[in-house]
């Protein structure tokens, strides 16, 4: 598998611009084409309308969506037009509620989305959501980009957060193209199950996984020494210099998440390094 067709979401200029030089990295490195949907979110909520309220008012916040969408197009188009790669831009307009929709119809057809940090000082209430729909409406994996670093063509040094989950394979399974052109690879198994097959050899099966795939990884296994399993993770990373995170996205609910917390939302709150994930 390559990643021949990536996309690139753009709902705010100045949040989105290190994700849209990842995603030219990350085409000429993979010879791919690029995608960029340029998106004019309509924040109106329209419950908050009183009962006199006409379809004139509801016309305009979507005719300025549609402005804010084709300034972007322009913005992303003077960027591009100086790139070698091959690229093409779209502009879409939706209700912060029906964003799902719009994403997935063209996150399904991409072998890798290429998102900003959905949460931070000064990020637009859409991005989260976005996140989220490339992930579980369009059944993308998804690489978030942080708000600060310079754009790799590759990722050298690679830690997979592994729990055994389905996500977490899925996210393995995803990320092979990266994997096998790192130059490093860790397997890090935060406190693993007592019981189960694997308790003798946690993360065993998965590297002789990624042998058979001319992945050499090594085996790093750490207890919870840390409130979260998230600052366990993020201080690894740290500890090793990596410049990527695979892990699964979302074991638990997105509601749950949302309201207690996760390991999902946790990285992607406070990690620093890019994170590839899946679903």
């Amino acid at each position: 598998m390559a990643y021949k067709s990536l996309l690139c979401v753009i709902s705010d200029w100045d949040h989105c611009q290190p994700a849209l030089a990842q995603s030219v990295s990350l085409a000429k490195s993979e010879d791919a084409h690029l995608e960029v949907l340029c998106l004019g979110v309509d924040l109106t909520q329209v419950t908050s309308y009183y009962a006199g309220a006409n379809a004139v008012i509801l016309q305009e916040t979507i005719s300025r969506a549609m402005i804010y969408a084709d300034n972007l197009k322009e913005q992303v188009q003077g960027m591009l037009k100086h790139e070698t790669v091959r690229w093409s831009t779209f502009t879409s307009v939706a209700a912060l509620a029906d964003l799902g929709r719009h994403i997935a119809a063209r996150s399904r057809f991409s072998d890798l989305v290429v998102l900003p940090h959905p949460y931070g000082d000064d990020v637009g209430p859409e991005h989260e959501p976005v996140t989220e729909a490339a992930l579980f409406e369009g059944r993308a994996p998804v690489l978030v980009v942080p708000n600060k670093g310079e754009p790799s063509l590759g990722p050298q040094r690679v830690v997979i957060g592994w729990n055994e989950s389905a996500e977490a394979m899925a996210a393995v399974r995803a990320s092979l193209p990266a994997l096998k052109r790192a130059s490093w690879v860790n397997i890090t198994v935060i406190d693993p199950p007592v019981h189960g097959p694997n308790r003798a050899d946690p993360g065993g099966m998965l590297s002789q996984y990624l042998a058979r795939h001319g992945v050499t990884a090594e085996i790093t296994v750490l207890s919870k020494t840390l409130p979260r399993v998230s600052d366990v993770l993020i201080r690894h990373v740290i500890d090793c210099q990596a410049d990527l995170i695979v892990m699964g996205a979302y074991g638990h609910s997105r509601l749950r998440e949302a309201i207690f917390g996760g390991a999902t939302r946790d990285m992607l709150e406070e990690a620093k390094a890019p994170l590839f994930l899946a679903h």
